[in-house]
Protein backbone atom coordinates (compact mmCIF):
# COMPACT_ATOMS: atom_id res chain seq x y z
CA UNK A 1 0.00 0.00 0.00
CA UNK A 2 2.05 3.25 -1.18
CA UNK A 3 0.37 5.41 1.48
CA UNK A 4 0.87 2.71 4.40
CA UNK A 5 2.47 4.23 7.41
CA UNK A 6 5.17 2.54 7.13
CA UNK A 7 6.54 4.45 3.69
CA UNK A 8 6.66 7.61 5.65
CA UNK A 9 9.06 10.00 5.00
CA UNK A 10 9.90 13.01 7.56
CA UNK A 11 8.15 15.65 6.37
CA UNK A 12 10.08 18.46 4.86
CA UNK A 13 11.43 21.33 6.54
CA UNK A 14 9.44 24.91 5.18
CA UNK A 15 12.00 26.17 2.48
CA UNK A 16 12.43 22.60 1.26
CA UNK A 17 8.52 22.25 1.29
CA UNK A 18 8.39 25.85 -0.52
CA UNK A 19 10.63 24.51 -3.49
CA UNK A 20 9.01 20.77 -3.89
CA UNK A 21 5.67 22.63 -4.06
CA UNK A 22 7.12 25.63 -6.62
CA UNK A 23 8.54 22.22 -8.80
CA UNK A 24 5.23 20.31 -8.26
CA UNK A 25 2.84 23.19 -9.81
CA UNK A 26 5.54 23.17 -13.01
CA UNK A 27 4.55 19.41 -13.07
CA UNK A 28 7.43 18.03 -11.46
CA UNK A 29 6.40 13.92 -10.57
CA UNK A 30 9.53 13.61 -8.58
CA UNK A 31 8.60 16.43 -6.61
CA UNK A 32 5.19 15.62 -6.55
CA UNK A 33 6.02 12.16 -5.53
CA UNK A 34 7.77 13.32 -2.31
CA UNK A 35 5.24 15.19 -1.15
CA UNK A 36 3.10 12.23 -1.50
CA UNK A 37 5.38 10.09 0.78
CA UNK A 38 5.73 12.72 3.35
CA UNK A 39 2.21 13.41 3.98
CA UNK A 40 0.31 10.44 2.40
CA UNK A 41 0.71 8.28 5.86
CA UNK A 42 -0.65 11.02 7.92
CA UNK A 43 -3.64 11.63 5.95
CA UNK A 44 -4.46 7.96 5.45
CA UNK A 45 -3.57 7.50 9.41
CA UNK A 46 -6.03 10.46 10.28
CA UNK A 47 -9.02 8.57 7.51
CA UNK A 48 -7.70 5.08 9.13
CA UNK A 49 -8.83 6.58 12.77
CA UNK A 50 -12.01 7.37 11.60
CA UNK A 51 -13.12 4.83 9.29
CA UNK A 52 -11.40 1.57 11.14
CA UNK A 53 -11.22 -0.04 7.42
CA UNK A 54 -7.88 0.16 5.25
CA UNK A 55 -9.78 0.36 1.93
CA UNK A 56 -12.07 3.23 2.40
CA UNK A 57 -8.76 4.94 4.44
CA UNK A 58 -6.87 4.51 1.18
CA UNK A 59 -9.90 5.41 -1.00
CA UNK A 60 -10.17 8.88 1.11
CA UNK A 61 -6.21 9.11 1.09
CA UNK A 62 -6.37 8.69 -2.92
CA UNK A 63 -9.15 11.30 -3.17
CA UNK A 64 -7.52 14.29 -0.88
CA UNK A 65 -4.05 13.62 -3.31
CA UNK A 66 -5.53 13.63 -6.29
CA UNK A 67 -7.60 17.19 -5.15
CA UNK A 68 -4.81 18.63 -4.04
CA UNK A 69 -2.85 17.44 -6.78
CA UNK A 70 -5.20 19.20 -9.19
CA UNK A 71 -5.33 22.40 -6.98
CA UNK A 72 -1.83 22.17 -6.82
CA UNK A 73 -1.26 22.26 -10.54
CA UNK A 74 -3.94 24.78 -11.38
CA UNK A 75 -2.64 27.46 -9.36
CA UNK A 76 -5.20 27.11 -7.03
CA UNK A 77 -3.47 26.77 -3.31
CA UNK A 78 -2.74 30.62 -2.29
CA UNK A 79 -2.32 29.84 1.20
CA UNK A 80 1.12 29.87 1.15
CA UNK A 81 3.38 28.91 3.94
CA UNK A 82 0.17 27.12 5.65
CA UNK A 83 0.35 23.63 3.04
CA UNK A 84 0.48 21.35 5.75
CA UNK A 85 -3.33 23.02 7.51
CA UNK A 86 -4.50 23.67 4.08
CA UNK A 87 -4.03 20.25 3.04
CA UNK A 88 -5.36 18.66 5.92
CA UNK A 89 -8.32 20.65 5.45
CA UNK A 90 -9.29 18.78 2.48
CA UNK A 91 -8.63 15.97 4.21
CA UNK A 92 -10.55 16.82 7.21
CA UNK A 93 -13.37 17.68 4.62
CA UNK A 94 -13.34 14.15 3.40
CA UNK A 95 -13.42 12.58 6.66
CA UNK A 96 -16.26 14.42 7.61
CA UNK A 97 -18.15 13.61 4.35
CA UNK A 98 -17.70 9.40 5.28
CA UNK A 99 -18.61 10.05 8.56
CA UNK A 100 -22.01 11.44 7.29
CA UNK A 101 -22.70 9.19 4.46
CA UNK A 102 -22.40 6.38 6.96
CA UNK A 103 -25.06 7.82 9.20
CA UNK A 104 -26.85 8.32 6.35
CA UNK A 105 -26.39 3.96 5.19
CA UNK A 106 -27.21 0.90 6.62
CA UNK A 107 -24.58 -0.41 5.01
CA UNK A 108 -21.96 -2.67 7.28
CA UNK A 109 -18.45 -2.02 6.08
CA UNK A 110 -16.72 -4.75 8.12
CA UNK A 111 -17.15 -7.64 6.89
CA UNK A 112 -15.93 -11.41 6.85
CA UNK A 113 -14.07 -10.43 3.00
CA UNK A 114 -12.14 -6.94 4.14
CA UNK A 115 -9.22 -5.85 5.77
CA UNK A 116 -10.29 -3.58 8.58
CA UNK A 117 -7.85 -1.31 10.28
CA UNK A 118 -8.96 -3.25 13.36
CA UNK A 119 -7.45 -7.08 11.90
CA UNK A 120 -4.47 -4.96 10.75
CA UNK A 121 -3.75 -3.38 13.74
CA UNK A 122 -3.99 -6.89 15.65
CA UNK A 123 -1.96 -8.96 13.96
CA UNK A 124 0.74 -9.07 16.50
CA UNK A 125 -0.87 -7.69 19.16
CA UNK A 126 -1.58 -9.61 22.23
CA UNK A 127 -4.89 -9.99 23.53
CA UNK A 128 -4.62 -7.31 26.20
CA UNK A 129 -3.42 -5.05 23.22
CA UNK A 130 -6.30 -5.59 21.22
CA UNK A 131 -8.98 -4.76 23.78
CA UNK A 132 -7.24 -1.61 24.66
CA UNK A 133 -7.57 -0.76 21.16
CA UNK A 134 -10.65 -1.83 20.93
CA UNK A 135 -11.86 0.42 23.84
CA UNK A 136 -9.48 3.36 22.63
CA UNK A 137 -11.60 3.28 19.69
CA UNK A 138 -14.91 3.25 21.10
CA UNK A 139 -14.05 5.85 23.56
CA UNK A 140 -12.97 8.19 20.32
CA UNK A 141 -16.75 7.34 19.22
CA UNK A 142 -17.97 8.84 22.43
CA UNK A 143 -16.50 11.92 22.03
CA UNK A 144 -17.80 15.27 20.25
CA UNK A 145 -16.86 15.43 16.90
CA UNK A 146 -14.96 18.34 17.37
CA UNK A 147 -12.75 16.74 20.55
CA UNK A 148 -11.87 13.80 18.38
CA UNK A 149 -11.23 15.94 15.47
CA UNK A 150 -7.94 17.58 17.79
CA UNK A 151 -7.01 14.77 19.23
CA UNK A 152 -6.97 12.75 15.88
CA UNK A 153 -5.46 15.87 13.70
CA UNK A 154 -3.01 16.52 16.74
CA UNK A 155 -2.09 12.21 17.36
CA UNK A 156 -2.57 10.85 13.76
CA UNK A 157 -2.28 13.98 11.59
CA UNK A 158 0.51 15.06 13.34
CA UNK A 159 0.05 18.68 13.46
CA UNK A 160 1.16 21.34 15.92
CA UNK A 161 -0.89 23.06 18.01
CA UNK A 162 -1.13 25.97 15.48
CA UNK A 163 -1.44 24.28 12.69
CA UNK A 164 -4.88 22.68 13.89
CA UNK A 165 -6.01 26.14 15.42
CA UNK A 166 -5.26 27.62 12.09
CA UNK A 167 -7.20 24.35 10.49
CA UNK A 168 -10.07 24.72 12.66
CA UNK A 169 -9.90 28.45 12.93
CA UNK A 170 -9.12 28.58 17.10
CA UNK A 171 -7.49 30.34 19.11
CA UNK A 172 -4.76 28.92 20.23
CA UNK A 173 -5.29 28.87 24.06
CA UNK A 174 -9.00 27.13 23.09
CA UNK A 175 -7.35 24.69 21.23
CA UNK A 176 -4.82 23.75 23.50
CA UNK A 177 -7.72 24.04 26.64
CA UNK A 178 -9.54 21.60 24.00
CA UNK A 179 -7.18 18.85 23.56
CA UNK A 180 -6.46 18.85 27.15
CA UNK A 181 -9.69 18.20 28.10
CA UNK A 182 -10.54 15.83 25.28
CA UNK A 183 -7.13 13.34 26.62
CA UNK A 184 -8.69 14.36 30.46
CA UNK A 185 -12.21 12.82 29.01
CA UNK A 186 -10.96 9.95 26.96
CA UNK A 187 -9.28 9.05 29.80
CA UNK A 188 -12.08 8.70 31.82
CA UNK A 189 -13.96 6.71 29.43
CA UNK A 190 -11.07 4.09 28.93
CA UNK A 191 -10.92 3.84 32.77
CA UNK A 192 -14.53 3.67 33.19
CA UNK A 193 -14.64 1.10 30.34
CA UNK A 194 -11.90 -1.39 31.40
CA UNK A 195 -12.83 -1.32 34.83
CA UNK A 196 -16.98 -1.15 35.17
CA UNK A 197 -18.18 -0.31 38.90
CA UNK A 198 -19.64 -3.60 39.13
CA UNK A 199 -16.51 -5.19 38.16
CA UNK A 200 -14.28 -3.02 40.72
CA UNK A 201 -16.88 -3.77 43.16
CA UNK A 202 -16.26 -7.32 43.07
CA UNK A 203 -12.43 -6.87 42.76
CA UNK A 204 -12.62 -5.20 46.43
CA UNK A 205 -15.51 -7.62 48.15
CA UNK A 206 -12.61 -10.21 47.26
CA UNK A 207 -10.39 -8.48 48.73
CA UNK A 208 -12.47 -7.96 51.98
CA UNK A 209 -12.58 -11.41 51.58
CA UNK A 210 -9.79 -12.36 52.03
CA UNK A 211 -9.02 -9.97 55.13
CA UNK A 212 -7.86 -11.90 58.11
Amino acid sequence: MPTSPSHETPPPDPAILAGLLSRAVAGDERAWRELVGSYGPRIFALAQSRCHNLDIAEEITQSVLATVAIKVRAGAYIEHGKFEAWLFRVAMNRVRDFARSRKRSSQLFHNDHEETAATADSRNATPTDNEQLSTLRQALEQLPEIDREVIELRHHGDLSFKQIAELLEEPLGTLLARHHRALRKLKQLMDSAMNPPGQTLNKQTASLRGTP
